[in-house]
């Protein structure tokens, strides 16, 4: 195809004083090198991606609160602040608002706006607004799983709209990990290390290593089946994972509500545990470990429902009472362990899906800089899916579960003791304490 040529142009003639001129523009220097060097300099400056930072934060929870209208004043109020995301994050209120969106019954479709944006604020590349959608990842996992494995499943609307935010997260760790495999380095006993010398000669082999495989390579999914569920949701809680440590108590204690939930609450053996001491003093048998209790015919436990046929089995309040009472002697709020009723419903609990949530309820059992209401609500959750693997055979899982318990036991007894110690401390408020004379160094020249 031609292009028109302007014949006006073409006629013109070249005077010298045009030529001239055509001449000196010719020998001006490009603008480029300066508008280069300019635009250089604006993206080395950090107060300016700073700001850059800040303002598509800003625009972000405005239009959140544009979403949420019925309490709008609390979302612009902390987009005015000089950190938008981070306030947002460690704001109850707001928490609680998005929250209570997310768990409606109208939420998770294909239109569901907040859903939308939780999807469009993911795909940004500030790291905090990130860090604020991985706070509601429990809430959403937990309403989104509870959902799709409920009896009365296809009367519900649509889930894509939570399928599109956990599978956003999720294609994100697919390239990250860039198609390799989660590796973790075993401990050879063999070999001599900083806390132990071995009791045979180690074998003079460097080479020897073991391996275990955390998380095979991950593989690109467009749409969440139902064979796939379980590993996309379970990397979306390892990606949650990765961050736990930034996440406020309010979005943990989400979390071990729904996996409390998850297991299932109706099972009598979740205390279990916690009384092996008793029952083996009492039987003078210290090899049974409460393993007889697990697998008795009359333990009610049967696909995720306690029977009510048996004459042993009492009521699920009197399960429910008898929880409370054994978490009343581990020093647990009772108000915990009863809330927990309140959220989920029993789901299939795959290894690829329950791997990370123990992997998560460590950090909240042991975590140094966590609440003592998220501690007590995590050792609520790792008892009840110790139950439940217990009664699904899953040796993995009752491994794990079980080293929890007893580091709980033993921790809360220490602390427990640490404290009758400052108790029975002797102190006389009558005698005055002396001041500690300072400590003289010498130095020699």
């Amino acid at each position: 195809m031609d292009f028109p040529h302007n014949h006006s142009t073409n006629s013109l003639s070249l005077s010298p004083s045009s030529s001239s001129t055509s001449s000196s523009t010719a020998r001006q220097p490009p603008p480029s090198s300066t508008t280069t060097t300019t635009t250089t300099t604006t993206d080395n400056d950090p107060m300016h991606s700073w700001w850059e930072s800040v303002s598509k934060q800003r625009s972000r929870i405005l239009s959140l609160s544009y979403l949420l209208p019925s309490d709008g004043t609390t979302l612009s109020s902390l987009a005015d602040s000089d950190r938008p995301a981070l306030s947002l994050l460690s704001s109850p209120a707001a928490y609680s608002l998005i929250s209570s969106a997310l768990s409606s019954p109208t939420s998770g479709s294909g239109s569901d706006p907040l859903c939308q944006w939780l999807y469009e604020t993911f795909q940004s590349s500030d790291p905090h607004l990130r860090l604020l959608v991985h706070s509601f990842l429990p809430i959403l996992s937990g309403t989104y799983l509870s959902r799709i494995h409920t009896s009365d499943s296809s009367s519900l609307p649509s889930l894509s709209g939570f399928e599109a935010v956990l599978l956003a997260v999720y294609s994100s760790e697919v390239k990250s990990r860039s198609g390799k495999p989660l590796l973790v380095q075993i401990p050879d006993l063999s070999q001599p290390s900083l806390y132990h010398a071995p009791r045979n000669k180690p074998a003079d082999d460097r080479s020897r290593q073991s391996v275990g495989v955390l998380s095979p390579p991950l593989e690109p999914h467009l749409d969440v089946k139902s064979t796939k569920r379980a590993a996309i949701v379970g990397t979306a809680l390892d990606c949650y994972y990765k961050q736990v440590f930034q996440m406020p108590a309010w979005s943990k204690l989400d979390f071990c509500a729904f996996a409390a939930a998850w297991a299932g609450q109706d099972c009598p053996c979740r205390t279990k545990l916690d009384g092996d001491d008793h029952d083996n003093h009492d039987s003078g048998n210290g090899n049974s470990n409460g393993q007889d209790h697990f697998f008795r015919k009359d333990s009610g436990f049967s696909n995720g429902r306690r029977s009510r046929d048996g004459d042993d089995v009492g009521s699920e309040d009197d399960v429910i009472k008898d929880v409370v009472v054994e978490m009343d002697n581990l020093g647990i709020n009772k108000e915990d362990a009863e809330n927990l009723e309140k959220k989920g419903v029993r789901i299939p609990l795959p290894w690829e899906l329950l791997r990370p949530v123990v992997t998560i309820l460590g950090h909240c059992l042991f975590g140094p800089s966590n609440s003592q209401d998220v501690k007590d609500a995590a050792s609520i959750a790792i008892r009840c899916l110790y139950a439940r693997a217990s009664h699904d055979l899953a040796p993995q899982a009752i491994l794990a579960l079980q080293s929890l318990i007893r580091l709980d036991k033993s921790a809360r007894a220490a602390a427990k003791a640490a404290a009758t110690v400052v108790a029975n401390a002797p102190s006389n408020a009558n005698t005055p304490s002396k001041a500690k004379k300072p400590e003289i160094l010498l130095v020699s020249k």
